[in-house]
């Protein structure tokens, strides 16, 4: 009993040692429970020769050298520090009865042991595998008899779940007092992981809080929903506002189905079409742009009808004359007058009389009589377009000729342009193009002309 009560005060230690800091740290605290061997044969004792063996000799020979209590009869607690590393303690109770080759008395063994562990996993992750190192030092008892002890060991935790694994574990004790002499102590049994951080104080752990950071709800994994109205913030278009579900938590004030935010009328209810106004004729204009909300018409005519003053079947929207009827062909103008072959036979005619002074593009004088008469023949046709084709006989270099039809033809273009506003288009010619012979004077006088034609639209 006295033993026992020493393991329990040796628990308490491991149990306070736990406790020296609050459970604050981002990763778990871990408990080990384990059933432990102590065994003295494989560790080259020079003090014991013909007692104990060689190095690891007969390392896993149960029945002839280890000692175990068939009891839960050790408990470790260590807490991840960093970069691989955890720090923590055990304490162990044990039975001797063999010292390597031989029968001892029922002696009591009991130890305390301080333990720095590196998670190989920190190189080389095996998943569930969760292979480690493990050095320290402590003090143990034999029989009431007890010596320090450096420590080195290797062992294995294997995570059936995220909390729970096996352990397995096998430690060297070494003392260098002949009273205590070195030894293996093997471990196997369950480790569980606890503890965690909770920065934001909301009661959830951070490895389990999605919004570690900011307090928040254990129905949202730890996110806040600052506007109660059952959405998490992360979720909520209106994380300030309480809405509805159906509208990613923002409000809809006139129930028109509208989140406020995206609703241009949200103190009454309109239609999805009109971003939330409505539109009483449904002409798709909203009623607080329609210059008539009760009855359909284009946004172009501000929601009214379209009207047609002058009856011209052209409505006055695409009306350029809508005060007097019209044709639609000219826009709901009166028609465009067009000239007539009697009035192209006359304008051609009376360019054939277009007279310059020889080797000039000055007309001669008697020719502006013929000019103006041009002039209030086209005057009554204002949308038909002309071209001037100036002309000469074959006297002289075709360079020249070319210059001078040139010349002559833009001199008629000028003078009409003056006095009209229809559009003209001179051209030269030449002498490339004759209608009499420029062998004759009559037919070099013929050849020498100006032709003006209707442009045919």
């Amino acid at each position: 009993m006295k033993h026992l009560s020493r393991f329990l005060v040796a628990l308490l230690l491991v149990v306070g040692f736990s406790n020296v800091k609050a459970q604050d740290e981002n990763n778990p605290w871990q408990i080990n429970i384990a059933v432990n061997a102590v065994d003295f044969y494989p560790t080259n004792d020079m003090e014991a020769a013909g007692i104990t063996g060689k190095w690891f000799d007969e390392y896993f020979n149960v029945g002839d050298h280890y000692n175990i209590l068939p009891t839960l009869s050790s408990i470790s607690v260590s807490k991840y520090v960093g970069d691989g590393f955890s720090v923590g303690a055990r304490g162990s109770v044990n039975r001797i009865e063999k010292y390597g080759d031989v029968k001892v008395e029922d002696l009591t063994y009991y130890g305390f042991d301080a333990l720095i562990k590196y998670n190989i996993n920190e190189l080389y992750d095996m998943g569930k595998f969760d292979p480690y190192l493990e050095v320290g030092g402590g003090y143990t008892w034999v029989d009431d008899i007890g010596a320090g002890t450096v420590n080195g060991g290797l062992g294995f935790n294997y995570w059936f779940t995220e909390n729970i694994a096996f352990n397995l574990q096998s430690t060297y004790k070494h003392s260098f007092e002949d009273y205590l002499a070195p030894h293996f102590q093997h471990m196997a049994g369950i480790a569980i992981k606890f503890g965690g951080k909770d920065t934001d104080e909301d009661g959830i752990y951070d490895k389990d809080d999605a919004c570690p950071d900011v307090k928040g709800l254990p129905e949202f994994n730890g996110c806040p929903d600052t506007d109660g109205d059952g959405i998490e913030d992360s979720k909520d278009d209106c994380p300030d506002t309480a809405g509805l579900a159906a509208l990613n938590g923002c409000p809809d004030t006139d129930g028109d189905g509208i989140a406020d935010a995206k609703d241009d009328c949200p103190e009454v209810a309109g239609t999805a079409a009109m971003n939330g106004c409505p539109d009483a004729d449904g002409d798709g204009i909203t009623d607080a742009k329609d210059n008539c909300p009760n009855e359909a018409g284009p946004s172009a005519n501000k929601g009214c009808p379209w009207t047609d003053k002058d009856g011209d079947g052209v409505l006055d929207k695409d009306d350029r004359c809508p005060e007097v009827a019209g044709v639609a062909e000219n826009d709901g103008c009166p028609p465009i007058p067009r000239m007539t072959e009697i009035e192209i036979t006359e304008l051609d005619n009376l360019a054939r009389t277009v007279y310059f002074n020889s080797g000039k593009d000055s007309f001669k004088q008697e020719t502006y009589e013929i000019l103006n008469k041009i002039v209030e023949l086209i005057k009554g046709f204002p949308a038909e377009e002309f071209t001037i084709g100036g002309h000469t006989d074959s006297v002289g270099s075709d360079s020249l000729n070319q210059k001078l039809s040139e010349k002559r033809a833009n001199a008629v273009k000028s003078y009409l342009e003056s006095k009209l506003s229809n559009k003209f288009t001179a051209i030269g010619y030449g002498e490339n193009e004759p209608i009499a012979s420029n062998r004759t004077r009559k037919g070099r006088a013929q050849n020498r002309r100006v032709e003006i034609k209707l442009v045919k639209n």
